[in-house]
C-alpha cells in the first residue's frame, strides 16, 4: 500500500532522513520507533505531504504521491492523527469530527454511519458529543484526534504518538482501540516513544535512529532483540 524509497528531508542545514526507506502492506499494523529526535514525526509529515522531499519518493497504492498536495492525499485514503492532537478547541466533539468529512461529503454522502462507528469505537466521544474541544481530557482529547482521521475515511491511518502525555491506563486503553482499528482491516503506521505499546499492536516495526532505519522486523522478533530491549525496552 505504501512504499517510501531513500526519502531525504532536511530541516535547514540539518537532514532529518537520511535515506529512508520502508514499506507497509495492505492490512499491515506497522510501528515506526525511536528516541525523540530519530526523524519519526518527521516521516509521518512527509507521508502527509507537509515537508518537502529533497530525493526520494513516496508510492501509494503503487502511484507516487511525492508532488501531491495534502488534501489531495486526504482524499486519496491517507489520515494523520498528529502528535498534540490538533483538535480545534473551540468547536464540539461532533463539529471536529464532521470537519474530516470534507472531501467526501461534497458528494452529498451521510455522515450519520461514520459517526456511530467512532461513537461505537469511543464511548466517551458520544457522551461529550456537544462539548467544546478545549473541555476535553487529554485521553479524551487523543480519541478524538484518532476518532476525526477515521471519519477522513482513510485506507492508511497515520498516528503520532498517541500515547503521548497520557497516563499509563489512559495510553494503555488508547492502545486497545488502536488494536481493535486494526484488527477491522484498516492499514495503520504508527509512531511511538512507548516501544512496549506500539510493538503490542504491530504486525511489524522499523527502528529509526538519526534519521536512518537500522533494525526492521516482525513485531515479536524485535521484542526480543537484545539492542531494541536494551534501548528501548528499558531491560
Amino acid at each position: 500500500m505504501l512504499a517510501c524509497r531513500n526519502l531525504v528531508v532536511a530541516h535547514g542545514d540539518i537532514l532529518a532522513l537520511q535515506g529512508v526507506s520502508l514499506n507497509v502492506n495492505a492490512g499491515e499494523a506497522i510501528a515506526l520507533i525511536g528516541a525523540n529526535g530519530a526523524g519519526k514525526t518527521t516521516l509521518l509529515h512527509t507521508i502527509s505531504g507537509l515537508n518537502r522531499i529533497a530525493s526520494g519518493d513516496i508510492a501509494f497504492e503503487d502511484m507516487s504521491i511525492a508532488n501531491w498536495s495534502t488534501d489531495r492525499r486526504v482524499a486519496k485514503g491517507i489520515a494523520h492523527a498528529p502528535e498534540g492532537r490538533r483538535i480545534f478547541p473551540g468547536l464540539s466533539v461532533e463539529e471536529n469530527l464532521t470537519l474530516a468529512t470534507v472531501t467526501w461529503r461534497k458528494w452529498g454522502r451521510s455522515i450519520a454511519a461514520d459517526l456511530e462507528r467512532v461513537f461505537e469505537l469511543f464511548p466517551r466521544l458520544k457522551e461529550r458529543r456537544r462539548q467544546l474541544g478545549w473541555s476535553l481530557s487529554g485521553g479524551e482529547q487523543q480519541m478524538l484526534a484518532i476518532g476525526r482521521a477515521l471519519m477522513a475515511r482513510p485506507k492508511l491511518l497515520l498516528l503520532d504518538e498517541p500515547s503521548l502525555g497520557l497516563a499509563p491506563r489512559l495510553a494503555e486503553e488508547v492502545y486497545e482501540r488502536v488494536k481493535l482499528i486494526g484488527e477491522a482491516g484498516l492499514t495503520i503506521l504508527v509512531v511511538e516513544q512507548n516501544t512496549v505499546l506500539a510493538l503490542s499492536v504491530a504486525d511489524r516495526a522499523y527502528v529509526l535512529e538519526n534519521g536512518r532505519i537500522v533494525l526492521e522486523g516482525p513485531a515479536d522478533e524485535l521484542k526480543n532483540n537484545a539492542r531494541v530491549r536494551e534501548a528501548y525496552l528499558g531491560r
